[in-house]
């Protein structure tokens, strides 16, 4: 629950009150603001304070100065097509993820590789001494611990912590149901395992995670895709279809920007979904790593603070947000928690129980929402260089998608694109990109990339973009000279 210690200072909240009226498109671009003489009265606040705020959207890059003329809301990429929905498809399939998916987006690259691969923010945009102040104080206040077998299920202030944390995701959670794991995939892992068998059929978004092939093809299980439209996520109405045409055990969805496609669940198809959870016996792993990378409030809350029956289990990590090398993630694993943990204890057992609570130190700082309002903003201008990119350098006709928060961008090049060569191309050039095929059990999206805009960044990135938009272009001109020929 908040307290009045994590309040956002004066300058944030009204720096945040701006911001998103310049991302709803309220304040056009181009537009002139407020002075800060004038913005102070309106608000009753120091000049000082709306300095600062007007600083933070700069460092945002959502506004600019000029000089002698004062703040203006600062140009925006122009508006893009969204991709299309993709069509049902009516059979389950086994998955079989290939050695490309594997070489692009399961090892690390080499130094010399400048890569769009990544979905986790780099370390430029973490902050490496707040962790490493919590894990020595930590390790200092509970040193016994590293002598001691941790518990299976996580040590109990970090348990507490993690529930306190879930209230932002909008759920009520006992903090005994609560497991620790060694991040979110371990969590969804373990969920599979509670609830299939080798050969059922679980249903998830298409396109889907390119981890959630890999988990699927080790547990023998077979992909059911739905539909997702790129902006409201998953197809209940064709999952619906599914449930009554086909043996599904579970569905696997993430409701708050899915990756690749950054879409976003509507609370109403949440509240349904976990209506039609409790309705058919259904098992709901839902996956709420990206929810704090949302610029909106309202869609980081849960499928599961609509659970009443159990039926969804929720599965989170840190990775994303706060820090990937403490390999930690949580699950809460409604109706089969007994499973759930027998499984952990034969397969799993416990992690470091001072990392632990090195963690629950770091959600539970009053620093820690300020971290995330930083992070959020950081990665949004770094998103907006991208899109400008995109609209002037890859052919037209590109569709993109447009999430509101997270790491991850969707192209779909016209059709008659093939993604795979074009990352065979720039691959020469040293520029890696995740052609779409690699987000599908069936193969679809030929024509599509993901672009990550994680990883180390840096002013590079954006020419590389550049590099690969004029490649497609350069072999769509290819094409049309061959078939004039």
């Amino acid at each position: 629950m908040a307290t009045k210690d994590d309040a956002p200072p004066l300058y944030l909240r009204i720096a945040e009150q701006l911001a998103q009226l310049i991302r709803n498109g309220t304040l056009a671009r181009g537009e002139k603001l407020p002075s800060v003489r004038e913005l102070a009265r309106q608000h009753g606040v120091a000049q000082t304070t709306v300095v600062q705020a007007y600083h933070w959207l700069e460092d945002a890059r959502l506004i600019t100065a000029r000089p002698r003329s004062g703040f203006f809301v600062a140009a925006r990429p122009v508006s893009l097509p969204e991709p299309s929905t993709p069509r049902p498809l009516r059979r389950p399939r086994e998955v079989s993820v290939d050695w490309l998916g594997q070489r692009i987006l399961g090892r690390k690259q080499p130094e010399d590789i400048i890569s769009f691969s990544s979905g986790t923010p780099g370390p430029e945009l973490f902050n490496p001494d707040r962790v490493r102040r919590a894990v020595v104080r930590a390790a200092q206040r509970h040193r016994t611990l590293l002598c001691t077998y941790p518990s299976s299920s996580g040590h109990e202030d970090a348990r507490r912590a993690i529930a306190r944390y879930a209230v932002g995701l909008g759920c009520s959670l006992d903090p005994e149901n609560i497991v620790i794991t060694g991040g979110c995939m371990d969590s969804i892992a373990l969920c599979l395992r509670a609830v299939t068998q080798p050969g059922d059929v679980v249903a998830l978004e298409s396109p889907t995670h390119f981890s959630f092939l890999e988990v699927l093809q080790g547990l023998h299980l077979k992909a059911l895709e739905i539909p997702t439209h790129p902006r409201h996520g998953l197809s209940l109405d064709a999952l619906q279809l599914a449930l009554d045409t086909q043996p599904v055990k579970a569905v696997m969805v993430v409701p708050t920007l899915s990756n690749p496609l950054g879409s976003c669940m509507p609370q109403a198809e949440r509240r349904r979904l976990a209506q039609m959870a409790a309705r058919h016996g259904l098992a709901v792993i839902e996956d709420a790593i990206y929810n704090d990378l949302a610029e909106i409030d309202e869609v980081r809350r849960s499928v599961k603070s609509y659970d009443t029956t159990g039926q969804v289990m929720l599965c989170d990590s840190f990775s994303k947000t706060l820090a990937p090398g403490l390999r930690l993630g949580w699950l809460e694993p409604g109706r089969w928690a007994d499973k759930l943990r027998s499984i952990k204890d034969l397969q799993a057992g416990g992690q470091s129980a001072v990392l632990e609570l090195a963690l629950a130190d770091l959600i539970t700082q009053a620093g820690h929402a300020a971290a995330m309002r930083q992070l959020r903003a950081a990665i949004a201008a770094r998103m907006d260089e991208v899109r400008r990119a995109v609209a002037a350098h890859f052919p037209p006709g590109t569709r993109v998608s447009d999430p509101p928060g997270g790491l991850l961008l969707w192209l779909e090049l016209p059709r008659a694109l093939d993604a795979v060569q074009l990352h065979e191309v720039c691959l020469a050039q040293k520029v890696l990109i995740a052609p779409g095929t690699l987000f599908s059990a069936s193969g679809r999206f030929r024509n599509c990339l993901r672009i990550g805009v994680g990883g180390d960044w840096s002013p590079a990135h954006l020419a590389a973009l550049c590099t690969v938009g004029d490649v497609a272009c350069r072999m769509l001109r290819r094409r049309a000279q061959l078939r004039a020929a």
